[in-house]
């Protein structure tokens, strides 16, 4: 080799490494997700859960407003015993009631008490005998309202015998068959928004279910082209997964949202239009539409749940349907003993 060749070697060398240099560069082309972003299967599968955690939180806020309500009710009754006093012939009712608060108040565990006076009993029967209604014409009982400590009740019984030994026509009511209603109508009221709550939830998962497998039966020879390529089932199935796992965070979130906002809403409009007949009536037949804190955060939990049963749902679904192919790889004869994917 003579010395004239040494310069081509030199500037050759350069460009090899020009090209190693490029070639190590080379980055290879991101791969695309087995399921389409969205398609129509999935954006019907969201509506299909928006509307289902719209009922499901609908159902959670009316059982906690309902359960609060009754709460309310049971602690506001549990604090208070009424006596009523029947008029009769040539009984002074004045001093009755005064008698009959005096008597209460001798009591260990009461606290106060207080006669209703005549216009507060016509308030009371207004809205059944109308307005500027004369107790003297009409045998209306009178109520005396004593206040008692909820951590220590006085004895019931003992008041009502002393009662009717001095005072025959007082009648105490200690409103322990209200309380037990009310706890009654708490507890049937959340064995059934569970159970609608079950339902739907229910609904949800079969819904998911069959999304899951409509999905795998347009793509299951991708899934099979995977799995048989060497592909593992986890990684197959976490793709699934992270998709239905969007859909359902989505469609939860939007459902949840929607009920909130109703509650919010309801909530607004009754704090806005107090003692209006329309609040009144809603008042009465539903109780305070305020669910608080902890109806939200039931919520938002809610929201949770739904997108985990929904993501776990399709999670298993795929694994069983990668299952299925590998027993009919095995033994091609048992596919028809196989449920359609």
């Amino acid at each position: 080799m003579g010395r004239n060749d040494l310069p081509e070697q030199e500037t050759a060398n350069p460009e090899r490494q020009e090209t190693s240099r490029r070639r190590t560069e080379m980055r290879v082309r991101p791969t695309a997700a087995i399921l389409p972003p969205a398609n129509i299967q999935g954006n019907a599968l969201m509506v299909v859960i928006a509307i289902m955690a719209f009922l499901a939180c609908l159902t959670l806020g009316a059982v906690s407003m309902v359960r609060a309500t009754a709460a309310g009710w049971q602690s506001q009754i549990s604090r208070e015993i009424t006596i009523q006093i029947k008029p009769a012939d040539g009984l002074d009712m004045d001093a009755a009631l005064k008698k009959a608060r005096d008597l209460a108040l001798t009591f260990v565990g009461t606290k106060s008490g207080t006669i209703m006076d005549d216009a507060a009993t016509a308030r009371l029967l207004e809205p059944w005998l109308g307005a500027d209604l004369q107790l003297d014409d009409l045998p209306v009982p009178r109520l005396v309202i004593i206040t008692i400590d909820e951590s220590n009740p006085p004895d019931f019984a003992a008041i009502r015998d002393l009662l009717k030994a001095e005072l025959p026509q007082a009648i105490l009511d200690d409103h322990r068959t209200w309380v037990d209603r009310l706890v009654s109508m708490a507890r049937t009221t959340v064995w059934i928004g569970t159970g609608v709550l079950i339902l739907v939830f229910t609904a949800m998962i079969l819904t998911v279910i069959f999304a899951t497998r409509g999905a795998l039966s347009g793509n299951r020879h991708i899934v099979e082209v995977l799995h048989f390529v060497g592909a593992e089932r986890t990684f197959v199935a976490h793709e699934f997964q992270k998709h239905f796992l969007k859909i359902s965070l989505k469609g939860s979130a939007i459902g949840s949202a929607v009920a909130a906002l109703l509650f919010a809403t309801a909530s607004l409009w009754q704090s806005n239009s107090r003692a209006t007949p329309e609040s009144e009536q809603a008042m009465a037949l539903f109780g305070s539409f305020t669910i608080g804190w902890s109806g939200y955060l039931g919520i938002f939990a809610t929201m949770l749940v739904i997108a985990l049963l929904t993501t776990m749902t399709a999670r298993f679904t795929v694994m069983r349907t990668i299952d299925e192919i590998d027993i009919v790889r095995s033994d091609p004869s048992r596919s028809d003993g196989l449920p359609p994917s």
